[in-house]
């Protein structure tokens, strides 16, 4: 990367024009720092390119002049990974104003999005046409299709629908050296050769810049039905959800488990909650059932008869099924408040994380056991998609930690769990990628195939380092050097 000096400013500002280029420092402020705080970095400028064309335009210039462009959707990152480096020796592109929705074939269940368009427009949008895209999260007022596509978002629906990867048909992305990658068409097979789709999701705008893609979409759901249940342990839940999968896998759409340590915390820090069952339970579970097939039966029934029949049969303590659509979003805002309220109880470390399916209710228990023996004084708990595999596990500080705590002495907590993840055979990283916060990590607990075809893939299409610098793959040099310390196999 090359310092940015004013000719070359210059040469974007001309290109982009005064609604694409600005280096204004109010303007970009909102920009150079990540949602959570965590991270802050310099850009020389912002630029916010119209359409693909003006992308690739952009792209073509800054590799000719050795300017290193960091993608950014909503900024809604949990790993620092759309954050410019500190350096300024980058510039932000924003997909913000390429927000349109090109087409919408109900008929055929695709939409057709650019990368700027937030995913709470789009699920508006497709309603409107009898339809829905099955994925959303907590930043869906703000995060945006390229950043969900680059991210190989999750959420609460990959239970029965997968991650974004599963729901991206096609994708329009720029490479590196500028060329255009048209791949929307949504074919159903296609055989040749490398799938460069599949390539481009989930990379964090390290191998090119998404700037639409084709999503599947599915028919809009009639009714729902939103349940919260007791239970004793994190195994009965499973044994729950089996139990729920065998009678109504395809109206099940939610799944999630929280600790009773977790639920006193939004109870205690967010105003308006409370608890939807009488008594107190180790474990609870918030799930949802959909209809969307008018010959089906409504939801509401499904789950009271599943639920019934599961209190019968001594798989869980207690149970209540939401009676209004007001109180089903009171059941979510409990679950999805679970961060929030972590936060105002002061300092954690928080880590997303995934091991098979069969192995969490063993890992939740012993992994939050083995962490407040080794670090006494902590509070390890966690929560999330039970049914996929990941959860959220956090790590709170001891009660008299400083506030910096995260910084210090959580990141020997942090190293520590992520051991902890790869003995039970998981992931670092279950769905909010690696950024900037898990690159060390990622690179010391990969095996070296992994990584050497990662660095491989990064220097082939960006041999100048130049797309989203300092994310998800280590730099060329560090890199070798990770895998040069590496103990020889057997």
């Amino acid at each position: 990367m090359t310092a940015i000096d004013l000719p070359s400013l210059t040469r974007f500002a001309d290109l982009l024009g005064p609604k694409g280029f600005t280096t204004d420092p109010d303007a970009m402020a909102p920009w150079l720092k990540d949602w959570r705080g965590r991270y802050e970095g310099a850009a020389a400028a912002l630029l916010s390119p119209a359409d693909a064309d003006q992308v690739a335009a952009v792209v073509r210039l800054a590799g000719a002049l050795g300017i290193a462009l960091v993608p950014q959707g909503g900024n809604t990152s949990m790993v620092g990974g759309a954050t410019p480096p500190a350096t300024g020796n980058a510039m932000i592109l924003s997909l913000r104003r390429m927000n349109a929705i090109r087409s919408i074939a109900a008929e055929d269940g695709v939409v057709v999005a650019e990368a700027g368009v937030i995913l709470a427009h789009l699920h508006d949008a497709v309603l409107e046409h009898g339809m829905r895209f099955p994925l959303t999260l907590g930043g869906k007022g703000s995060a945006t299709v390229g950043g969900l596509v680059s991210t190989n978002a999750g959420g609460t629906q990959v239970l029965r629908f997968g991650t974004m990867r599963a729901l991206t048909l096609g994708i329009e992305a720029v490479l590196p050296d500028g060329s255009r990658f048209d791949g929307l068409s949504p074919l159903k097979k296609d055989n040749r050769g490398y799938d460069l789709k599949h390539l481009l999701i989930g990379a964090e705008g390290t191998l090119g810049i998404i700037t639409a893609a084709s999503l599947k979409l599915v028919p809009a759901i009639l009714d729902r039905a939103v349940g919260w249940i007791g239970v004793e342990t994190p195994h009965q839940a499973l044994a729950l959800l089996r139990f729920m999968e065998a009678r109504a896998a395809d109206a099940q759409e939610g799944f999630e488990i929280v600790p009773a340590d977790s639920l006193a915390l939004v109870l205690k820090h967010i105003p308006g909650t409370r608890a939807p069952l009488q008594g107190t339970h180790p474990w609870h579970v918030l799930v949802e059932m959909v209809r969307s097939d008018a010959r089906a039966e409504a939801s509401g029934a499904v789950l009271e008869q599943i639920l019934g029949d599961a209190l019968t049969a001594g798989l869980c303590r207690d149970a209540t099924i939401a009676a209004s659509e007001a109180q089903a979003e009171a059941f979510w805002k409990l679950r999805d408040s679970l961060s929030e309220a972590e936060r105002a109880s002061g300092p954690a470390v928080q880590h997303d994380i995934s091991v098979p399916v069969s192995g969490m209710p063993d890992f939740m228990i012993s992994a939050a056991r083995d962490v407040e023996a080794r670090f006494v004084g902590t509070r390890a708990s966690a929560f999330g998609h039970l049914g996929d595999g990941n959860v959220h596990f956090h790590v709170r500080a001891p009660e008299d930690a400083a506030l910096d705590w995260a910084k210090t002495a959580g990141k020997a907590v942090s190293a520590y769990v992520h051991d902890l993840v790869v003995a039970a055979g998981g992931s670092i990283s279950a769905e909010h990628g690696i950024g900037q916060m898990k690159l060390e990590e990622n690179a010391r607990l990969s095996d070296p195939a992994r990584l050497m075809a990662l660095s491989a893939i990064k220097a082939a299409f960006d041999p100048k380092g130049l797309m989203n610098p300092g994310k998800l793959v280590l730099p060329g040099g560090l890199a070798q050097e990770s895998l040069a310390t590496r103990a020889p196999a057997p």
